[in-house]
């Protein structure tokens, strides 16, 4: 139907918009702080890109993807997640011919064929970083305290941060071989797709959401069993870090995330009580992704979060949003001989930084009067013939009542004055 928005999508109306900018300007300023730019891919990339970089076996690639082929028989997809895509920036742009490390962030919709479900949709949104050329464990932890930060910020309060490290090339063979041994018994317990990766990727049977799954993997081994003399001292260096920022953390040895391109860290936070999918944001380390998108071998590391959730979980949580910035001044006409004097003064009162606005239905004076106070306006100027004349403007303060004649030429200051709250 044309009047019915696909499902899974939300349209982003008046009185909702200004928590979403409210939002996005908590995050712009937390990035300039941290000292992140901000980068803007396209929305739709070639797929190929998601294919090698989210990883084949990925619940992403093999069932949520929106792909088509265009007009040139090019098989192009709508941007499920925003690292590929920085990491294809990155090298297209030769950004690692340049300072290190390189610190960027985006803020954007993304797409996947997913159930749709209470701060889950189709079309969604994330604000996501990526710091590319430092295999450090303090960027690791500087990442995760940033996201955390982000919260405390929105007044966000019981989020449960969950971290891991997953190991790297070295060890993970080791893993996989075990896990394979593992679940080799289990066959009959583990849903179709389990039982596919299970010969290219066990460590996914970890991710996975079904139940038989989850039962079936309770005592499997995980990469903390496992991991390489480097990987222990990078996570145990990156948990003392954490430790010194006072941030607290669950070492959870079941969390591997939900795509195939993380190494050493991967971390997820929860908001409990906002449903069965409590997770709002996550991310970890890639060391492998640059390299595998035909790059130089090149460290990487970064998180997403999903802004509709942590929309969510603030309304949940009761946390109130400033009130958003309204006119600062309505122009009532009394007569219509005023119509054409009100537009011109419309205009300069906004030339002037003010906030201004008219009747264009040829109301009478009284439903001006009333449509004001239904726009919450503080001062209302009124303009008549006979003000004209004078070269003034009648200014109502709405919250008292009082009325004063203000001239024409210094409509601007006054407003500004008493908008100021100037005596």
């Amino acid at each position: 139907m044309l009047t019915t928005r696909p499902r899974g999508t939300s349209d982003i109306l008046p009185g909702q918009v200004e928590k979403w900018q409210y939002l996005e300007q908590v995050i712009r300023r937390l990035c300039r702080e941290y000292g992140y730019s901000e980068i803007r891919t396209p929305i739709f990339e070639h797929t190929e890109l998601f294919e090698r970089g989210v990883g084949e076996t990925t619940d992403i690639v093999e069932k949520e993807m929106y792909t088509f082929r265009d007009r040139g028989d090019r098989s192009i997809t709508l941007r499920p997640e925003g690292t590929a895509p920085a990491v294809r920036a990155y090298l297209e742009s030769r950004l690692f011919a340049g300072p290190q490390p390189v610190k960027l962030y985006y803020i954007g919709p993304m797409f996947r064929y997913d159930r749709p479900q209470a701060g889950r949709y189709r079309q969604f949104h994330q604000f996501g970083v990526e710091v590319f050329g430092s295999h450090d464990p303090a960027v690791d932890a500087e990442v995760v305290a940033m996201a955390m930060d982000l919260y405390s910020r929105l007044g966000l309060s019981d989020l449960e941060l969950h971290i891991n490290s997953v190991g790297c090339p070295r060890c993970r063979p080791v893993l996989r071989e075990k896990l394979q041994d593992f679940f080799r018994s289990r066959l009959d317990k583990l849903c179709p797709n389990c039982r596919d990766r299970l010969g290219r990727n066990p460590l996914r049977i970890l991710d996975c959401k079904e139940k038989s799954c989850i039962q079936a993997s309770e005592d499997a081994p995980t990469s903390l069993d496992y991991l390489c003399p480097e990987c222990t001292s990078h996570f145990q260096a990156v948990l003392k870090y954490l430790e010194e920022l006072g941030v607290a953390y669950t070492v959870d040895r079941r969390l591997v995330r939900g795509l195939d391109y993380y190494t050493h860290t991967a971390f997820e936070i929860m908001a409990p009580g906002i449903g069965a999918q409590n997770s709002i944001g996550g991310g970890g380390r890639y060391n492998g992704l640059v390299e595998a998108c035909g790059g130089p071998a090149i460290p990487g590391i970064g998180y997403a979060l999903g802004l509709e959730r942590i929309l969510l979980t603030m309304e949940q949580q009761g946390i109130s949003f400033p009130r958003p910035p309204g006119l600062d001044v309505f122009l009532a006409t009394a007569d219509p001989a005023a119509q054409g004097q009100a537009m011109v003064l419309v205009q300069e009162l906004r030339r002037e930084g003010l906030a201004a606005d008219r009747d264009y239905l040829g109301r009478s004076l009284k439903a001006q009067m009333k449509y004001a106070g239904k726009l919450e306006v503080g001062l209302v100027a009124i303009l008549g013939s006979d003000e004209l004349k004078r070269g003034v403007v009648a200014l109502r303060d709405m919250a008292t009542g009082s009325q004063e004649e203000i001239p024409l030429d210094r409509l601007g200051d006054e407003i500004k004055r008493r908008c100021a709250g100037i005596k």
